[in-house]
């Protein structure tokens, strides 16, 4: 196994927040790729591989990947494995304002199920964002 897989394996976690395993998953292996630590090519860990580490069903990585893979962070190839996505083509601005409104409204909506201050949540985005500090 490749050392940014095990490094991966290695940091991924599981909270009792409530929130679904497939969600802290996506999340998590989501972060890997903005810290840098998967990069774009770099082959992800097997979902069976992660299944086993995190002792979880192999249907709920499953349901992580399948996520990745619809929100373009992840490629999967049949009788390979899966992979991180290069960065994505260039959009127009009138489709990325659309973009970052929809992505906007499903952060919003994850931080009101988790009872978390929208506003103390865009001031973190943007600490962030500002600092190019590594997501966990």
């Amino acid at each position: 196994m490749h050392t940014h897989q095990q490094t991966v394996l290695a940091n991924l976690r599981l909270g009792e927040s409530g929130v679904p395993i497939y969600v802290q998953l996506r999340e998590q292996l989501l972060g890997a790729i903005g810290a840098g630590v998967l990069a774009p090519g770099d082959q992800m860990p097997t979902m069976r591989q992660v299944a086993v580490a995190l002792k979880v069903d192999l249907n709920t990585v499953r349901h992580a990947y399948d996520e990745l893979e619809r929100a373009g962070a992840i490629r999967l190839e049949r009788g390979r494995g899966s992979f991180v996505a290069d960065a994505p083509p260039t959009v127009d601005p009138p489709q990325r304002a659309a973009q970052t409104e929809t992505l906007a409204r499903q952060i919003l909506a994850m931080a009101a199920g988790q009872g978390v201050d929208p506003l103390d949540l865009a001031e973190r985005i943007s600490a962030l964002a500002q600092s190019k500090e590594p997501t966990p």
